[in-house]
């Protein structure tokens, strides 16, 4: 079994910065793909940040320029550095580990972008 933690999300004015972490526990294989996904209100979720065990990163669109992804040396922990955020970018964000044909999901943190 595998266990995430979010952490991070809030309220923040447009054009401000947040940085979200995804805390990962248990049974971690070497081998995973770590991900950012969120979801707006009425919308279905979305892919926001990918992330593999080797470091490659892949990003939606919407958020290139503005978002980063990262893990740190261990590669259970997984950030999600936001910068320029817009009121579209509202949402909730879950944490997702995929590995040997399994995904784990955290319970999700909100971040708002509102003046």
């Amino acid at each position: 079994q595998v266990q995430l933690v979010e952490s991070g999300g809030g309220l923040v004015q447009p054009g401000g910065s947040l940085r979200l972490s995804c805390a990962a526990s248990g049974s971690i294989f070497r081998i995973n793909v770590m991900g950012w996904y969120r979801r707006a209100p009425g919308k279905e979720r979305e892919l926001v940040a990918t992330i593999t065990s080797f470091g490659k990163t892949n990003y939606a669109d919407s958020v290139k320029g503005r978002f980063t992804i990262s893990r740190d040396n261990a590669g259970n922990t997984a950030y999600l550095q936001m910068n320029s955020l817009k009121p579209e970018d509202t949402a909730v964000y879950y944490c997702k580990i995929d590995q040997m044909g399994t995904a784990y999901w955290g319970q999700g943190t909100q971040v708002t972008v509102s003046s």
